[in-house]
């Protein structure tokens, strides 16, 4: 029987265990969206996991939707990241990118020049973003026009290419929660009447494009992505047929033979039964003709969901997110089943080293002494 704790290899990453640190927006990268010596160290912190995805990185100025969120275009944000993959890898860590785009839901204070952030519509998101100003309303955007498609693409396999640059072990990329690809894919936001707009076909088109894209230029065994079939984060509504739309893009996405797909269940961060879905059919179409492809899952497990999962095999691994925030070792607290320790709500977004890298781990006493008498006073 297969254990959450086990290494596991899928493409060219060997991870010594099934615990994958989710990504998650903190929102400290420095002036020019470059990655922080803190923010080396915050990843250095969690190395233990099986593999780390880190917080959702933009692909362009234009991928920009909030606040002080790190970027993969320039020679300086590559450089920093660099810092940061040296680091895991020193602690026999692996690490991958997530690569996104924000689509529509930004605000023009975040956009080059002020201009309208882009996405598969006109249409303004009913959402929020986090600004110099605070939490404002987005910005209303406007379409793509179908020249821009190939700029798209572009960003995307020259991201892919600067992130394996940069020493990641590879990227995801991040077609999930309501943002760019995403924007493109529900028929729900997609309102085009082109080549990119009306038939599942046309909507899946740029999201497999990309894919195809950053396949091309990193390879298939460095490159996964990210899917939320039915979460309704930042407006994005329930598809028409959400279980026909994502089955026919897993199917086309198959013969690429990922390295690992990655699925949100349910409503990102909150309930897993929100809508109904068929999440063991959509593995099944990743898994035919790519058996080696890790299928990773995500959305309010815990210790004991996490465990049978993996040793039911419906899951090779399981992304964990706010818990990786208040607990650096925690592939040691669920390996021992050890009590976790609190997350400061008030510290998620923006600031320093508070709520970011100063949570404790575990120092483990000699046989003998109770785990629990290392638990700092603020944990549960």
């Amino acid at each position: 029987m297969t254990s959450l704790f086990d290494p596991i290899h899928f493409g060219t990453i060997t991870a010594a265990n099934r615990i994958v640190m989710a990504p998650l927006t903190r929102n400290r990268a420095g002036p020019g969206q470059i990655p922080t010596a803190l923010m080396t160290t915050y990843y250095a912190q969690r190395a233990s996991a099986g593999m780390i995805v880190t917080e959702a990185t933009q692909i362009s100025p234009e991928g920009q939707g909030y606040l002080d969120t790190p970027g993969i275009y320039s020679p300086q944000q590559t450089a920093a990241w660099r810092r940061v993959t040296d680091a895991v890898h020193a602690k026999s860590g692996k690490i991958v990118l997530q690569l996104w785009h924000v689509g529509r839901i930004s605000h023009v204070s975040l956009q080059p020049g002020g201009q309208p952030p882009v996405s598969s519509t006109a249409r303004r998101a009913i959402a929020k973003t986090f600004t110099a100003a605070g939490f404002e309303d987005v910005s209303e955007p406007r379409a793509l026009r179908l020249d821009e498609m190939p700029r798209i693409v572009a960003d995307y396999r020259q991201a892919a290419r600067n992130a394996i640059e940069a020493g990641f072990d590879g990227v995801e990329v991040h077609c999930a929660n309501g943002y760019l690809l995403e924007q493109f894919l529900r028929d729900s936001i997609n309102d085009r009447r082109d080549i990119y707009g009306g038939s599942v076909e046309n909507r899946a088109r740029l999201p497999l494009d990309v894919m195809r894209a950053i396949v091309d230029e990193i390879g298939a065994d460095r490159s996964g992505l990210r899917l939320s079939p039915v979460t309704p984060v930042n407006d994005a509504r329930q598809d028409s047929n959400a279980q026909g739309l994502f089955d026919y893009f897993v199917e086309q996405l198959a013969p690429l033979k990922l390295a690992f797909v990655h699925v949100i269940e349910g409503a990102t961060g909150g309930a897993r039964d929100i809508a109904p879905f068929d999440y063991a059919a959509l593995r099944s179409r990743f898994k035919s003709g790519n058996p080696h492809g890790a299928w990773i899952v995500n959305n309010g497990y815990t210790r004991a969901m996490a465990i049978d999962v993996v040793a039911s095999g419906a899951a090779d691994m399981v992304a964990f997110g706010k818990l990786f925030i208040s607990n650096p070792d925690l592939v040691n607290r669920l390996r021992l089943d050890l009590p976790l320790t609190a997350l400061n709500s008030e510290a998620l977004y923006g600031g320093g080293a508070v709520g970011y890298t100063d949570y404790p781990s575990l120092t483990l006493e000699p046989a003998g002494k109770k785990h629990d008498e290392q638990i700092p006073a603020h944990a549960h």
